[in-house]
């Protein structure tokens, strides 16, 4: 077996470039090399022998769910990600279309892994970022230095443009330069930390500013570290002054206490106006409506196409969504994305949600234990539900359970006479309709009991489909 060799740059459009190229010459996995070359390098010569090939059209055949994953994974430094990608990729189109359903595949696992340490360490720039002012002759430019984990400058950026878009700043990294000049982005190559400035007068506003916000009655060291990792403390002005916050916490706290509210704050303020599906998934990752954030891994928010037809509404996300990051990837996910399939419905074409979007549990042991949330936890995590179904505009809504069902349909819906019904609304959707949480199914100890369920189940499903087809 002979070896194709082929060189690749940094960045998305190259893999793909690359990789439809050896997809329509029917280059296997196995049969290929990949190299990470600069711009100036170009391709190996290996390329040359399928540099001719059809390109596979991976619009027609590609999932769409894949591309927005691969355009995350390439920001990872890992030079793995290339052949992950790529093998992924052949498996897909090679008779695997739902692949990336199967979380505790190998191949998927790995690659939603590197999702999420790019996603994680766009997050922490976003976070971590502090600009020192900088005069000059045409008036002040905010600079700062930063050290990503990942390739991430280029796709973070645009963050920065937004938030500081009267400012001219620059954001100085080992990689390379992110600069906004008040209209437009441009970069430059990478600087050392010597490049960057020293302290300047803004630090001593944000010590205050971060003196205020910081919150005594949630001191939990180990976490702290977590989130704002000792790496990151050399960037950030405010860590000179942790040991005396944490010293005064205790007197904090008593006042706190003594003005805390009794109510949720619930998202309402956490949710930007006129937002963008990305915009909304960013801003719920900071939510703290109410108290399921705090022992939730992470929140999982919906996902699917913006221009979705359908929208799927569940419950909550269940302990293998809390740690992967994405909805209905655990069992009951898998049970739902089987039954779709036996329909003639693509999960890919769905934009799919919950009602409350953390995973609240019980402990017991090592095990996390789901735990229903309650109608306070619920009205609190609405405004992110309400937002998601004003962006997508669904025509057809499916709840997944008695808590998208009363959440949708009122507190007066019984799944028990309210299953399969098909409710014509003009708030939510034209076409809405309940059935069973496929979790529900898996928890049914009796077996006859089971299968009856499974099987208005799978009708439910094929009414839906029937609906979504026109049929």
């Amino acid at each position: 077996m002979s070896l194709q060799q082929v060189s690749v740059e940094r960045g998305f459009e190259s893999w793909r470039g690359v990789a439809r190229r050896l997809l329509g010459a029917g280059v296997r996995p196995d049969e290929v090399v990949w190299r990470e070359a600069s711009a100036e390098q170009g391709m190996l010569p290996g390329l040359a022998g399928v540099e001719n090939a059809p390109a596979v059209n991976s619009r027609q055949v590609v999932p769409a769910e894949f591309l927005r994953l691969a355009k995350t994974v390439t920001l990872h430094r890992d030079g793995e990600r290339w052949p992950l990608l790529y093998r992924v990729l052949w498996r897909i189109v090679h008779g695997e279309r739902h692949l990336l359903d199967i979380s505790v595949d190998d191949d998927v696992h790995a690659l939603l892994v590197m999702e999420k340490r790019v996603r994680f360490d766009r997050h922490k720039m976003t976070a971590f970022v502090r600009f020192r002012e900088v005069q000059g002759e045409a008036g002040s430019h905010y600079v700062a230095w930063y050290r990503p984990d990942h390739l991430i400058v280029r796709a973070t950026a645009p963050f920065f443009a937004k938030r500081f878009a009267t400012l001219r700043w620059s954001i100085l990294t080992p990689d390379e330069c992110a600069h906004w000049d008040g209209e437009a982005l441009s970069f430059t190559a990478g600087v050392p930390a010597s490049e960057a400035p020293g302290a300047d007068d803004l630090e001593d506003l944000w010590r205050t500013y971060y003196g205020n916000i910081f919150n005594p009655a949630r001191i939990k060291i180990g976490a702290m570290k977590k989130e704002m990792p000792t790496r990151f403390w050399d960037l950030l002005p405010e860590t000179q002054d942790i040991p005396d916050l944490i010293r005064d916490a205790p007197a904090r706290v008593k006042l706190m206490v003594a003005r805390q509210p009794r109510d949720f704050p619930g998202a309402g303020e956490f949710v930007p106006l006129s937002a963008t599906l990305e915009d909304l998934r960013e801003a719920a990752c900071a939510c703290q409506g109410c108290p399921l954030h705090r022992a939730a891994t992470q929140t999982v928010f919906g996902e699917g196409p913006a221009s979705a037809d359908a929208m799927v509404i569940g419950e909550q996300p269940g302990d293998q969504e809390d740690l992967v990051g994405r909805p209905f990837v655990g069992p009951a996910g898998q049970l739902f994305v089987e039954t779709l399939a036996r329909v003639g419905v693509d999960r890919g074409s769905l934009y799919v949600t919950n009602t409350v979007k953390h995973f609240k549990f019980e402990p017991r042991g090592k095990r996390r234990i789901h735990s229903k949330p309650n109608s306070r936890e619920i009205s609190a995590c609405m405004p992110w539900l309400m937002s998601e179904i004003e962006i997508v505009k669904p025509r057809f809504i499916l709840c997944l359970g008695a808590t998208a069902g009363q959440a949708m349909l009122g507190p007066e819906f019984r799944m028990t006479r309210g299953r399969g019904v098909v409710h014509r609304t003009l708030r939510f959707a034209p076409w809405l309709m309940a059935t069973y949480h496929p979790s529900a199914l898996l928890r049914i100890p009796d077996a006859r009991m089971r299968q009856t369920a499974s099987e208005q189940f799978e009708a439910d499903l094929r009414l839906f489909g029937a609906a979504l087809s026109g049929n």
